[in-house]
């Protein structure tokens, strides 16, 4: 065995190589293993987050913002452009740059805060000597060892029965990020976080997009306001989305992929696309894991069973991310990182999950954190509802943008805020404010005495708390 470690993480995903940064910070010697490839062969850590999900996603979504200003907005602005294009190409090269940018930028920070890096695949070996043989199968296999585990191998991409990827025409969130050109019929099975950030992107550059969902209800985890704002907007910039459908059979053939489903009404549809995104969700990661050499649990799910604070069932073996339970987001895996790290020190990390937010990166944006009127209805709390059109802010106007409106509900008795529901302008920057204000227990009251800059887009959010007492200054 050539080296002994501390900690070994595996995988350098959001939740892995933050959990290795932080044990570093708390004194152990730390590893830290990860197989990702870039197109030269090299490291390239960041997991899907960074190779082939939040950031190159976001990338995408910017270039094509910038062009449906260009072909749709600039002419409000006197901002005459003549003929505008798009060179697909160089809108994906340049998202490869910012995905490289941040594989180095991990590279660098794991270095920086003395993280052995390995590149290659990480598996148990044997249970040995109070911790455990981890074997590392890269350009050059070798075995370490490890006193505590930390596994945070991250999720794949769920298929749809008989409709395998085949990453070219049709796709997985890894496919979707590498279309070389613009589709002239774009079809996504499941209106989910991928599937409308990728149909937006796509629909931007020209792509007649179709979505179809199986839930009879769209976005049915967010408020429901604000999933009825939503449809209305997506289906008015050109989305067509269709809820309720059954898939009956896919086929993938050279001209394209033709999807045979039921609708909503019970009516029997085909519809033809060039492309077809599956995007139902994603499954644990533990391929290659070998858990079952050291008798690590997983569950009827293939997630690896933990408890509150990501311990498994075997001693100084932790899991964190999308590989357990809870919700897949990068930035919740960063905090079972941080938080196991701690633990592992004999620290007291914490995770809330009920001050995770999640965003959707659409046009508009979508954030919340905290519980839904909906859920709030089902577990019969009483509570009171403030809500502020970007309509009525003066920055929003200013933008050019006042799509959408911030909600905050409060218990009716304390005020304290219990879910913050954002869809319009950068939501996903204002929804910090709103987890920042439940994390501290914060009620209505406290943000709508808060001095917020004017003029900004988070005074909508102030203005939201002032209607939570019906007492809003704007409207």
């Amino acid at each position: 065995m050539s080296q002994a470690f501390d900690v070994v993480v595996i995988g350098a995903g959001p939740g892995g190589y933050i959990a290795a940064i932080r044990a570093a910070q708390l004194g152990f010697k730390v590893a830290c293993i990860d197989e990702w490839k870039n197109t030269a062969g090299g490291p390239a850590p960041g997991g899907t987050c960074t190779n082939v999900g939040c950031i190159p996603s976001k990338a995408l979504l910017q270039s094509s913002e910038h062009f449906e200003h260009a072909t749709h907005h600039f002419a409000d602005h006197g901002i005459s452009t003549g003929k505008v294009t798009m060179d697909v190409a160089k809108m994906m090269a340049r998202k490869d740059g910012v995905v490289k940018q941040n594989n180095d930028g991990i590279l660098y920070l794991l270095k920086k805060n003395k993280v052995t890096f390995f590149h290659g695949r990480g598996s148990f070996v044997a249970a040995a000597d109070g911790g455990y043989q981890i074997k590392v199968a890269g350009a050059a296999e070798e075995v370490i060892a490890a006193k505590q585990v930390i596994v945070a191998t991250g999720s794949n991409a769920r298929a749809l029965p008989g409709a395998e990827f085949d990453e070219v025409n049709v796709l997985s969130n890894d496919g979707a990020l590498r279309v070389g050109a613009v589709p002239k019929k774009l079809g996504v099975i499941g209106s989910g976080v991928i599937g409308l950030e990728m149909g937006s992107v796509w629909r931007r550059l020209g792509a007649e997009v179709v979505v179809l969902e199986a839930m009879p209800a769209f976005l049915p985890a967010a408020d429901e306001g604000v999933a009825k704002e939503a449809l209305k907007v997506f289906t008015k910039q050109g989305l067509k989305i269709e809820l309720g459908v059954k898939i009956a059979e896919i086929k993938n053939g050279k001209k394209g992929v033709s999807v045979a489903y039921t609708n909503a009404k019970g009516e029997a549809q085909e519809l033809a696309v060039d492309k077809l995104i599956v995007s139902i969700g994603r499954v644990a990661n533990t391929i290659g894991l070998n858990p079952e050499a050291v008798g690590l649990q997983l569950d009827e799910r293939g997630a690896i069973m933990v408890d509150a604070d990501c311990r498994t069932n075997l001693p100084g073996v932790w899991a964190v991310g999308d590989v357990v339970r809870g919700p897949m987001l990068a930035h919740k895996a960063e905090e079972e990182g941080v938080a196991v790290a701690e633990r592992i020190a004999g620290q007291h990390g914490h995770v809330n999950f009920n001050t995770i937010p999640y965003v959707i990166y659409t046009s508009p944006e979508i954030a919340w954190v905290g519980k839904t009127e909906q859920q709030l209805k089902a577990e019969g709390v009483a509570y009171k509802a403030g809500q502020f059109p970007f309509l009525a802010n003066g920055r929003a106007r200013a933008l050019g943008d006042t799509t959408g409106f911030v909600k905050i509900v409060a218990d009716a008795a304390s005020d304290e805020i219990l879910g913050v529901h954002i869809i319009g302008p950068q939501a996903s920057e204002l929804i910090a404010e709103a987890v920042m204000a439940m994390e501290f227990r914060a009620s209505a009251e406290d943000i709508a005495r808060i001095c917020h800059a004017h003029p900004s887009l988070s005074e909508s959010t102030k203005e939201a708390a002032l209607a939570v007492d019906k007492r809003t200054l704007n409207f």
